[in-house]
């Protein structure tokens, strides 16, 4: 084609003083990018569309972004209405897409490929509309390439790690379940997967096929999980909205009839980041950060709870009260509106290493390990704040952390704690909020994984915890979470995990209340426990996801957490 060609650049279009750091959230998830960008985050995409615009054979539709990590170098391109390209895409040759379109990270499509709307295709996924030719008396690099195209309809769903091959056509409404290789055409409505992909069933179809060993797609999980999600989604709004007291000029409470509370606030924004991909819309985004920004003592910079003022700032203290958890709650809210903590957290940056030291010889190992954990993970992440914004904490004080943490770890149980039969839960649930907020944060490989596995494994047998109807968001959580965590080191049990998160995921689907949410508990004599809430459906939204990873198909939901449960490493330690 001819016309101007440039260099598409692999550096962020976000400048230091636009958050840079929200920025490149967008570049991931970049479906929440119009909703709540800054309106110079929303200039610099504009002033990106025109640039690539200048390229003949080049149009861009309104709301959509690409995000400048992507590798964008096509012949042409023609990009729908609200569809986006996400970080570390690449796409070359002939594209056009259509509206409502969505490229996740790492995707790679090339050739001559036809895409109609709604189309979603997950990370890692190449769709190749060329071939080389197989010539025998050529070397591969120097046979011909051929090209067929590739045509997708509309409203499909393509998983992460699929492969389509050139010459493929798939119909309207089908579903290429995570790791199918498509090499024929895919009729409308048909869910496919495997190697090489083969019908599954029909999309419309909820019975159960009679036949065994169709795969891991063979039940209806996809369908089921598909439309849990859009019931969270319709219903998100009203949740709410149930949740919302205009007292005292409007405050979030957990529930209706109980006091408001600086944790609903939280979990009301990370509702509709995770559902709406904005924040809740009884205030706006400056509204809902000047909310919580004035609420931290810029003294020790924790947050205390609404019935504290400006006089009770004396008070806190790290690792009591709800002022701990606020470091979590507060800090991911004010991180999904685009902000940040005002002040440092200078409770835990002015505490040099020995004094680290001597808080976790201190903390109740043996008789309260969740306790424990739940310090470690608060201290963690107000480390990792102070670092996201330059804020530096006290020299080694972060090494004197991961050093005793890793020599104090039971090699025989992979825990914090000794487990028996009297206290494994509170060991467990307490290794979920450690590693949470320290290993899982930075990135950094859990020791004695196997044993952990088997540790974990062994309490999720416990009928007292996990039978029907006696689970709680907690329990299962800290359950998911450290088998989901050891899944990215180890394959050991693996099938015993995914038949545990595969029991606990259906028992979850079945708990969501139209126009209500989640309760906290399943169990009925839990009393309050049972009734919906923001914290149960925040905490089972996220507990969905992550059982839903362990079986391979969280891209059914089509949300992913970005908040205080994010799968993702917040923050890289410096390696030599």
């Amino acid at each position: 084609m001819g016309g101007k060609r440039f260099p598409i650049r692999l550096i962020p279009m976000w400048s230091n003083d636009v958050n840079s750091r929200h920025g490149l959230n967008y570049d991931y998830s970049p479906w929440t990018f119009w909703s709540s960008a800054t309106p110079a985050e929303r200039a610099a995409q504009h002033e990106y569309h025109q640039r690539f615009a200048e390229r003949s054979g080049v149009s861009i539709g309104e709301r959509a972004f690409l995000s400048p990590l992507a590798n964008v170098d096509p012949d042409a391109l023609a990009l729908g209405a609200d569809s986006f390209i996400a970080a570390h895409a690449y796409i070359t040759g002939s594209i056009t897409m259509g509206d409502d379109c969505t490229v996740n990270a790492f995707t790679v499509i090339r050739g001559n490929i036809t895409m109609g709307n709604g189309v979603r295709i997950g990370a890692h996924t190449s769709i190749l509309g060329f071939n080389h030719s197989m010539e025998p008396s050529k070397p591969v690099f120097k046979q011909l390439l051929t090209s067929k195209g590739i045509t997708i309809g509309d409203d499909v769903w393509i998983g992460s790690n699929v492969v389509v091959l050139d010459g493929v056509r798939v119909g309207s409404h089908a579903v290429l379940a995570a790791g199918a290789v498509v090499t024929k055409d895919v009729p409308e409505w048909t869910i496919v997967g495997g190697n090489p992909a083969r019908r599954i069933r029909d999309r419309r179809d909820s019975t159960i096929p009679a036949t065994a060993g169709e795969g891991p797609f063979d039940d209806g999980l996809l369908a089921e999980l598909a439309a849990f999600a859009n019931a969270a989604r319709t219903d998100a709004p009203a949740i709410l909205s149930r949740s919302w007291s205009s007292a005292a000029g409007g405050l979030y409470v957990d529930r209706p009839g109980v006091a408001p509370t600086v944790r609903a606030h939280c979990d009301a924004i990370e509702i509709a980041d995770l559902l709406l991909g904005c924040v809740p819309p009884q205030l706006s985004v400056d509204e809902h950060v000047a909310r919580l920004h004035k609420l931290q003592d810029p003294v020790t910079g924790l947050v205390p709870e609404f019935e504290s003022g400006p006089s009770d700032f004396s008070r806190l203290t790290f690792g009591t009260g709800p002022a701990t958890y606020h470091v979590l709650s507060v800090g991911h809210a004010l991180d999904l509106a685009g902000s940040g903590f005002e002040h440092p957290i200078h409770a835990i940056a002015d505490m040099a290493p020995a004094a680290v030291t001597a808080s976790l010889d201190a903390l109740p190992w043996r008789k309260e390990a969740w306790e424990s954990g739940a310090w470690v993970d608060a201290w963690g992440t107000a480390a990792y704040w102070n670092l996201s914004q330059s804020n530096p904490n006290f020299p080694g004080s972060l090494e004197a952390l991961f050093g005793w943490l890793l020599t104090r770890v039971s090699p025989s149980a992979g825990t914090w704690g000794t487990p028996t039969a009297d206290n494994r839960l509170k060991v467990v649930n307490g290794y979920y909020r450690l590693t949470r907020g320290t290993f899982a944060q930075f990135g950094v490989p859990v020791p004695h994984v196997e044993r952990l596995v088997d540790t974990v494994l062994e309490h999720s047998a416990d009928p007292r915890y996990f039978a029907p109807g006696r689970q709680n968001a907690c329990n299962v959580l800290d359950v998911a979470h450290p088998l989901w965590l050891a899944s990215k080191q180890t394959t050991h049990r693996r099938e015993d995990a995914k038949a545990w998160a595969r029991t606990q995921l259906k028992h979850a689907l079945e708990r969501w209340r139209p126009g209500e949410g989640m309760a906290f508990s399943a169990a009925p004599s839990s009393g309050e426990g049972n009734i919906p809430s923001l914290q149960g459906t925040e905490m089972w939204l996220a507990i969905i996801w992550y059982l839903a990873d362990l079986l391979g198909c969280a891209e059914a939901l089509g949300y992913r957490p970005r908040g205080v449960h994010r799968p993702e490493p917040a923050y890289s330690l410096p390696t030599l």
